[in-house]
């Protein structure tokens, strides 16, 4: 897909904050600091319009980034080892919440993995909520080009593996650094869009 217009519209809290707009919106899930924003970057061919830090825990917000002015990419706040406090991530935990399960203009979720490592019981968790919540899900393995080629096999196994995915789910190696799965994951994407 050519992007052409890509703009953050808002950073939400709650959902009296959400557009309005009634287009499809894919949200990105994942834990923090594994690549959600270079994830983003590297679909719209752009350097920064998603936020990248080294520092984990950067996304607290619901961050509706508006794409060709036809749908949104939806940036949901990191989960895992963020240093905020216990009260903090169970704020994000409602916030999140409340958008998986009521948002009808949701209409698929990008969860984020890094391929060099098994998933979480946080990524886990969060295949799980999807899956109940009945969301269609696109696991994306980043950091492809850190795994050789003749381990990849392997490293996908393993993740649709621990992940327990449903054979109707999608799982897409990808490197923000090479580009390999870009047009995959627009393909994936445009179903929804």
């Amino acid at each position: 897909m050519k992007v052409t217009e890509a703009e953050i519209v808002i950073s939400a809290v709650s959902k009296k904050q959400y557009p309005n707009e009634g287009i499809p919106e894919i949200a990105l899930a994942g834990r923090s600091n594994v690549g959600k924003s270079s994830f983003i970057n590297k679909l719209i061919n752009r350097k920064s319009l998603a936020r990248t830090s080294s520092k984990p825990g950067k996304t607290q917000t619901l961050n509706f980034y508006k794409i060709n002015e036809s749908f949104f990419f939806v940036d949901v706040p990191g989960y895992g080892y963020a240093k905020v406090s216990k009260k903090e991530r169970e704020k994000w935990g409602t916030m999140m919440e409340e958008y998986f399960q009521s948002r009808e203009t949701l209409k698929a979720v990008v969860l984020i993995t890094d391929i060099r490592h098994e998933p979480t019981k946080d990524d886990i968790q969060m295949y799980d909520f999807l899956k109940y919540y009945e969301l269609p899900v696109m696991v994306v393995a980043t950091k492809l080009d850190k795994v050789p080629k003749s381990k990849r096999p392997k490293h996908i196994k393993r993740t649709k593996q621990t992940l327990q995915m449903e054979t109707d789910d999608v799982l897409l190696p990808f490197s923000s650094e090479t580009g390999e799965g870009k047009d995959e994951a627009w393909r994936y994407i445009k179903q929804y869009i």
